[in-house]
């Protein structure tokens, strides 16, 4: 069987930290809080940034104000502060010659993702690029899966969601699709575990094996 496979990107392909935390941290400045240390926000990557932002400024928080001073600070240059995590390239030729379809789902807004994947060469790899909107509509990466499926006719007993957050791994789950649970990313074997992913995977030399041994 081929699969059709959807690929996370922050923290599955990339890491963006510097990018992701400096922003989120200005921004919580430009609002007047006191940031928390650099090292320990690697829990904003993943989710959507309006149920992050509460959680450090405190409830009725101005999550949208918080949200735009971000995309101030992202947009001039921070969406490009990331790394690609290495093997990962090699990792996505290896699939791309053995799965049905290979699509972007990722909860970053497709106005940064397309350009962010462009910059870096990861584009090329994918059949289509699907984010989060910038109205926060499609904020629950489970949507996102929604609108893949039925844009593309994707069959979810024939599909693979790889990621490295709950995230992934919950939104998987609602669809009734397999998932692989990436442990170099941010959210680690436990909370991938607890989630449910079907399989871990330790790097991204290993995805095309993993990839096969889940789907024979």
């Amino acid at each position: 069987m081929r699969p059709t496979l959807l690929i996370d990107l922050d923290g599955t392909m990339t890491d963006p930290a510097p990018g992701i935390i400096g922003s989120f941290r200005k921004a919580l400045v430009d609002l007047g809080h006191e940031p928390p240390p650099f090292e320990s926000l690697g829990w904003i990557i993943g989710p959507a940034l309006r149920l992050s932002f509460p959680r450090v400024m405190g409830e009725g928080a101005d999550a949208e104000a918080a949200v735009s001073r971000y995309r101030v600070h992202y947009g001039a240059g921070g969406m490009y502060d990331l790394t690609v995590y290495d093997g990962m390239i090699e990792a996505l030729a290896a699939l791309r010659d053995h799965a049905d379809g290979m699509y972007v789902c990722t909860a970053k807004p497709e106005p940064y993702a397309v350009p962010i994947l462009e910059r870096f060469g990861l584009a090329g790899f994918f059949d289509g690029i699907y984010g989060a909107a910038l109205d926060g509509s499609l904020d629950d990466k489970a949507d996102i899966i929604a609108k893949i499926i039925a844009e593309r006719g994707v069959d979810p007993a024939r599909s693979v969601m790889i990621g490295d957050r709950k995230h992934d791994i919950l939104a998987a789950r609602r669809h009734g699709m397999a998932s692989i649970g990436v442990t170099w990313g941010y959210g680690g074997a436990e909370e991938l575990t607890e989630a449910g992913a079907s399989v871990l995977c330790e790097r991204p030399s290993a995805l095309p094996d993993e990839v096969a041994r889940l789907v024979a």
